[in-house]
């Protein structure tokens, strides 16, 4: 139905000359479309269409700057903590490995860098000499394109270690904090350590970066239904089973205060991993008498833990 423009009347539907059925008369759409003065395009089915709204592109820190903060570690408090805990050699490797920056005021800067190399921006977290955040500094987490007041900056995040990726060898391992996924790469180094930035940080388009890749979830303690639903959603992007080895076996005060794996691991002293000679777990050496097994109850103990990590991968079938 057409509407006349000088009255406000309905047109007939078939004519738009005259208000009677079954006239006969038919009213073309671009007959009507030019006699009321409307412009008329064919091609566009008479209906403008949106323009698709052009999608911003990720602004980037210098990377000079960047080059800036790779130094002055000793006065940073969570490099010297790292240190007494897996040794100085592990340490530099982490270091290297993860590009570890220091602020000005001796804080631990967590680079965010694609797997161009381009670096995304800077988790800035000042922490005490026993490896906690400093509860006395405000706000607790600054950003790198904030502190540098940088203008028009368009924040795209990415992967904590998302450069990493350009090994296709290895299985993914994803964890909330940037502490657990440079600790967990010590401890565990056949995997490529990733971290999200916290239990909300696991996002379709973050996880872009992970397509066709064969990828774990380890969530902290209480947060592992979270991630199921999470998983449920990137399994169109990439093979990502759930482990649930920490709430399955941690406490409920730990799992209150949202232990993660880096928690766990420090418990223990840290030994170089030594290559190990695959064995059949359901085969018993002919010349050897099976010893009873004491279960270990606390999750931090190493031999449980480690090998409860390791077996993670094979049940995944990764």
């Amino acid at each position: 139905m057409y509407i006349d423009n000088a009255t406000g009347n309905p047109l007939h539907s078939s004519c738009g000359k005259c208000d009677k059925d079954g006239c006969g008369h038919h009213y073309p759409p671009k007959q009507y479309f030019a006699d009321n003065n409307i412009p008329f395009d064919n091609s566009r089915d008479c209906l403008p269409r949106p323009k698709p709204t052009p999608k911003i592109q990720p602004s980037f820190i210098d990377e000079e700057l960047f080059k800036r903060s790779l130094m002055n570690y000793d006065s940073n408090n969570f490099v010297q903590w790292l240190s007494g805990i897996v040794g100085k050699e592990q340490t530099e490797k982490a270091r290297e490995r993860y590009f570890i920056g220091t602020s000005k005021n001796g804080g631990t800067i967590f680079w965010e860098i694609d797997l161009q190399g381009k670096i995304r921006t800077g988790k800035i977290i000042i922490y005490d000499t026993s490896g906690h955040r400093r509860k006395d500094v405000n706000p607790p987490v600054q950003w790198a394109h904030s502190v540098l007041k940088l203008q028009d900056f368009n924040l795209c995040q990415c992967f904590f270690g998302e450069h990493l990726l350009s090994d296709k060898s290895k299985t993914v391992a994803v964890v909330e904090s940037e502490k657990s996924a440079i600790i967990a790469s010590v401890y565990f180094p056949e995997k490529i350590w990733l971290a999200c930035g916290g239990s909300e940080g696991l996002n379709i388009d973050k996880c872009q970066s992970l397509k066709g890749r064969n990828v774990i979830l380890y969530p902290d303690a209480g947060c592992y239904n979270k991630w199921s639903e999470k998983a449920k959603e990137l399994s169109k992007i990439c093979n990502v089973p759930v482990s649930s080895l920490i709430e399955d076996n941690a406490t409920d005060e730990e799992r209150k205060a949202g232990f993660d794996l880096a928690d766990y691991l420090i418990k223990t002293p840290f030994k170089e991993p030594q290559p190990e000679e695959p064995v059949a777990e359901d085969v018993i050496p002919v010349n050897e008498t099976p010893q009873p097994v004491t279960p270990i109850i606390p999750l931090w103990e190493a031999a449980a833990f480690k090998d409860g990590i390791r077996k993670s991968a094979v049940v995944a079938g990764l």
